[in-house]
């Protein structure tokens, strides 16, 4: 199997457990109010930890350092800029981006557009190389952190009136952005080689920027930074084992 279709397959597998996630719905779980910020600082400290010690790192040891902390940096203002052109809904913080017609199902697509797209690359460029145990632990990391964030989406688009179907399915499509975004990395990083250790900073910066930007501000509502602080503790140290296990 050429590593193109692995990396295509591994981060479909991690795009799929976002509807997983979304499946709560169906079973009738009701996680009470806490529910948001526990499953975005969970999801929060799964991705930093990815960031950092899957592929940061990795990039470091592969690439020489100023050019890789720079390609970091260009990571988080890439991610940046989109927040700035396309206009998109956060569920606690509202629209952000330009002024926009657009129906909120399409604006909250669209946020996990730029979400989904850094995860999706970073699982991708991770099997460039092949088969490895840190490809394998961030994949594994990744789906495991769409777990908590399909339920994230789904629950509010439920609570605001929605079919359940229909936001499980809103999560399905959230979650498809991943393999697309897992072909377009591996594919780079088979053809250019040795840019493979930038795409890996660049991918970690944009999760990292996502992380702060969004996860963690949006976790911290309603009077619930405590759970959110300890779930991303927890997510953190899930990846971390993850990484040293494989």
């Amino acid at each position: 199997m050429n590593n193109v279709l692995i990396g295509f397959l591994a981060s479909l597998f991690a795009g799929l457990a976002t509807t997983l996630g979304a499946l709560f719905l169906i079973f009738k779980v009701d996680f009470g109010s806490k529910s948001m910020p526990l499953f975005l600082g969970l999801s929060g400290g799964i991705m930093f930890s990815a960031s950092i010690f899957s592929l940061l790192i990795p990039a470091l040891s592969k690439g020489a350092l100023i050019p890789v902390l720079l390609v970091f940096l260009g990571g988080a203002f890439f991610v940046d800029f989109l927040d700035s052109v396309v206009p998109h809904e956060h569920f606690i913080k509202g629209l952000e981006g330009p002024s926009s017609r657009l129906k909120m199902v399409s604006l909250i697509l669209l946020t996990m557009v730029i979400h989904n797209f850094p995860e999706g690359m970073a699982v991708g460029v991770s099997f460039a190389e092949g088969i490895s145990p840190s490809a394998i632990s961030l994949a594994i990391a990744i789906g495991l952190q769409n777990i908590p964030e399909g339920a994230a989406v789904a629950l509010p688009l439920f609570s605001l009136g929605m079919s359940k179907g229909r936001a499980i399915f809103i999560a399905f499509l959230t979650g498809m952005i991943e393999p697309l975004a897992g072909l377009l990395g591996v594919s780079l990083g088979i053809l250019f080689t040795k840019l493979l250790p930038y795409l890996m900073a660049f991918a970690s910066g944009a999760m990292v920027y996502v992380v702060s930007d969004e996860m963690i501000p949006e976790s911290h509502t309603h009077g619930s930074e405590k759970v959110a602080t300890f779930s991303f503790m927890l997510g953190f140290v899930i990846m971390t084992l993850l990484d040293n296990l494989f």
